[in-house]
This record gives C-alpha cells, sequence and structure tokens, in this order.
C-alpha cells in the first residue's frame, strides 16, 4: 500500500534523515587503509545506541536473504554493490566501499547509501562513483509533484546509457515510512510518463547502483546476502530518502 505523508509527518522524518546522513559521513571519515568491516558495523552499532535510533536492518529477514541480516550497516567492497554483509576483512589500498544505511527514529525510518574509494582510486571507479551520484541527482531533480515514478527511472537511465551501462532493475528504489521497503517500487530504469504518479506527501529511497561491465548479479554463496557482479567488475551504489511537496523534492538523508 501506497502511502502519503503531511507536512508534519515529513517533519517528524527528518531526524532519522539527518542521522542517518551524519552517520554514514562519520563511517566515511573513519574508513581507512585497514579498517575491519566488521568495526565498522560495530561503529554504526555504536552509534545507533547512542542516539536512540533502531536497526532495520538486524532482524530484517525478506525472501531474498539467507536468514536474519544480523548487522546494523551493509558494507560491499569492489565486485559487492549491495547487501554487503559484514565479515572479518581488512579494507585494502584502491578498495571501492559502499556502505548503506537505514535506521528507524520515533518510529520513522531514513535509508541511504555511498560509495567510495579508499587510498590510491582508479580512475574507472571514480567514474563509476561519480556516474551514481549524477544519476541520483538527476532522479531527484524529476522527482516533481505531477509526474511519474517513470520521469524518475528515465533520467537515471539516461546517465547510465550515456556511460555505455547497463542496467539492472530487480532492486532498486522504493517507499520509506514506518518500515524501510514499501511501494511504490523505483526502477532504474523505464519510461518517462509512466508509472504511479508523484504526488505531495510521497516519500520515496532512489537509489541508482551500476556495475561496471553486466547488469548480472550473483548472491556470496558464503553468507546468502552479498550481491555481487556476474563477472566480478566493481560496482557502485548512490542513495537519498526524499519527499516530494508541492514546492517539489526534498532531500531528508543530507547534512
Amino acid at each position: 500500500m501506497i502511502e502519503l505523508r503531511t507536512p508534519a509527518e515529513i517533519d517528524e522524518m527528518r531526524p532519522a534523515g539527518r542521522f542517518v546522513a551524519e552517520t554514514l559521513r562519520t563511517l566515511r571519515s573513519e574508513t581507512t587503509v585497514g579498517t575491519n568491516l566488521l568495526d565498522i558495523d560495530r561503529r554504526a552499532h555504536e552509534l545507533i545506541r547512542a542516539a536512540g535510533a533502531e536497526s532495520c536492518y538486524l532482524d530484517y529477514a525478506p525472501s531474498f536473504g539467507s536468514g536474519p541480516f544480523g548487522y546494523v550497516i551493509c558494507t560491499s567492497i569492489n565486485d559487492a554493490v549491495l547487501h554487503g554483509r559484514p565479515f572479518d576483512y581488512r579494507i585494502e589500498d584502491g578498495d571501492l566501499v559502499t556502505l548503506d544505511f537505514a535506521v528507524s527514529v520515533n518510529g520513522w525510518v531514513a535509508d541511504s547509501a555511498v560509495s567510495f574509494v579508499v587510498g590510491t582510486p582508479r580512475d574507472e571507479d571514480l567514474r563509476l562513483i561519480d556516474t551514481t551520484e549524477r544519476a541520483l541527482a538527476a532522479g531527484i531533480a524529476a522527482a516533481q509533484p505531477g509526474g511519474k515514478v517513470g520521469d524518475i527511472s528515465a533520467a537515471i537511465a539516461e546517465i547510465a546509457h550515456a556511460e555505455g551501462l547497463k542496467i539492472n532493475t530487480d532492486f532498486g528504489g522504493h517507499g520509506v515510512g514506518r518500515t524501510m521497503h514499501g511501494d511504490p517500487h523505483v526502477p532504474n530504469n523505464g519510461r518517462a510518463g509512466r508509472g504511479f504518479p508523484l504526488k505531495p506527501g510521497l516519500v520515496i529511497a532512489i537509489e541508482p547502483w551500476f556495475l561496471q561491465t553486466t547488469d548480472e548479479l550473483i548472491t556470496d554463496e558464503n553468507d546468502g546476502w552479498t550481491l555481487k557482479s556476474a563477472d566480478r567488475s566493481r560496482g557502485a551504489h548512490s542513495e537519498h530518502t526524499i519527499a516530494i511537496t508541492a514546492d517539489g523534492p526534498v532531500i531528508l538523508t543530507q547534512v
């Protein structure tokens, strides 16, 4: 079911958005060569407890995962792009890292993701990250009242196709509210003018993610959660939670 939020409810969602944004900024600044993924999760857990927030991931057990996720943040490395389950791994120079984080504050959820390179970057990694960020900005700009979900999808796809990237639509953006994942689904490819109407009060996460040379995913057989590129090429992912208002889109997960 798709729910529209009142202006007062959107204001109530802002603390969750700020906390998610501030936590990702903190974790990114503290992630260096040698940082263990399990330490990132522990740090995120520490920040959640201090804020009195509630993780959306810890007990999350959807059909596409293998049992409860068990951690409070997704940490995807290099050829992993989505649902990266933290494990005992120390980040190496040049690793492409994606942190995806969602929490509930006072009963309202916010969800955001960021990709970055630790240490010495590869040009192709920086280009891929930049593409996801530009696609996210384009998708947000297209999220105008009176439009359609397809406007967002088409704007994202235009950026990706200009870079010669293939697009997987199995996973994409989604409604956000009292729970982390709701309707409508916001795919990263689609036709403008199609899909659910974008009405004031709609709160969604927009999340372009791309792989360098494929659109095919495989699930890590060791954890049953982490989604990786089928050809081992690298992936990047950028995400914001936004609210559509009468005056246009408002980013909630931005400091």
